[in-house]
């Protein structure tokens, strides 16, 4: 096994219903793997860039280990800020996640913790346990690492049989979505996988587009938002899912509309969202889909999905 190794990832498709799966939440954070040894803790992104300076309330998790025996190991999970209702804050951690002063670190774990949420361990005590089944494998780590276990930065977070249930939870308690994950499967490091499935729960609105941006494509995405009291209420730039007919199409429609002062409240729009900008009266309205709603009002993954000419300005807002 070597000291890094990149993870196992997920295809994105349907929920498999079927007593050969097991469905886990997904976190919104920043993938890491966990080398252990001895007591020391090294973290990796998924680019292979050691973290573990910005993290140092993990660094207890060498000791816990090798409390229950474990000597050295290879951990695979996810690096998550919750909020107050327990639910991963993205925003929260972007000020955590490129820190590598160790005194900043230090400070920011006070006010800002983490949590590591591990879900799966491809090597113990020396051994590689890549080829073990994935009920193999979490059952190893729920023996050393309780679900239960409380009062630490790090848990193994629950798994569960009934996978619509499952996506239900996710949908109310406002989560990512859930990872289907086959019974039988080994872990191949590396490898987009159709034995791991990741489900998102995703929404959509129907914005008003105040104007658009031009980067390597004329039409490069499309500056949306909501009416508000002061102006269109920002919502983000929306560049995935506009195909080259799609763009021909929206300039031809964006084109009669051009004006020369933006529509947004004043200080709504970033100010590099505001380069190479052209802005237009907000009258046209566009399908999103999007994952959610950052806290500071920005779409996450936002996706063109179509023009939208049979709803009126009053119809428009987020999902």
């Amino acid at each position: 096994m070597p000291p890094v190794l990149a993870p196992m990832l997920a295809t994105g498709g349907d929920l498999p219903v079927d007593p050969d799966w097991a469905y886990e939440l997904k976190w919104d954070g920043v993938r890491a793997i966990a080398v252990v040894t001895g007591r020391r803790v090294r973290l990796y992104a998924r680019s292979g860039a050691e973290i573990t300076t910005a993290y140092p309330e993990l660094a207890g998790l060498g000791a816990a280990l090798n409390d229950q025996g474990i000597t050295d190991a290879v951990l695979d999970g996810e690096v998550v800020q919750l909020d107050r209702e327990g639910r991963p804050d993205f925003i929260a951690l972007a000020e955590r996640m490129h820190v590598r002063d160790p005194a900043r670190a230090r400070a920011l774990a006070a006010t800002i913790p983490v949590h590591y949420m591990i879900f799966d361990i491809v090597a113990a005590n020396g051994t590689d346990i890549t080829r073990a089944s994935y009920v193999e494998r979490r059952e190893l780590l729920e023996s050393i690492l309780p679900a239960s276990d409380a009062g630490t930065p790090w848990m193994v977070p629950p798994r569960f049989t009934d996978g619509e249930a499952t996506l239900a939870a996710a949908k109310e308690l406002a989560l990512e979505g859930v990872v289907a994950k086959r019974l039988t499967s080994p872990y191949r490091p590396g490898v987009r996988s159709p034995d791991w499935i990741k489900v998102k729960n995703e929404q959509t609105g129907d914005y008003l587009v105040g104007g658009w941006h031009t980067g390597r494509r004329r039409l490069s995405g499309l500056l949306v938002g909501m009416p508000g009291p002061a102006g269109l209420i920002y919502r983000g730039r929306v560049g995935s899912g506009i195909s080259v007919a799609t763009e021909q199409d929206l300039l031809a429609r964006l084109a009669p509309l051009r004006v020369d002062t933006s529509p947004f409240a004043p200080n709504q729009v970033p100010r590099e969202d505001t380069v190479a900008t052209t802005w237009v009266r907000p009258e046209l309205v566009v399908e999103v889909r999007y994952g959610s709603i950052t806290r500071d009002g920005r779409l996450r993954f936002p996706r063109f999905v179509r023009v939208r000419p049979d709803k009126s300005i009053e119809e428009t807002g987020d999902a």
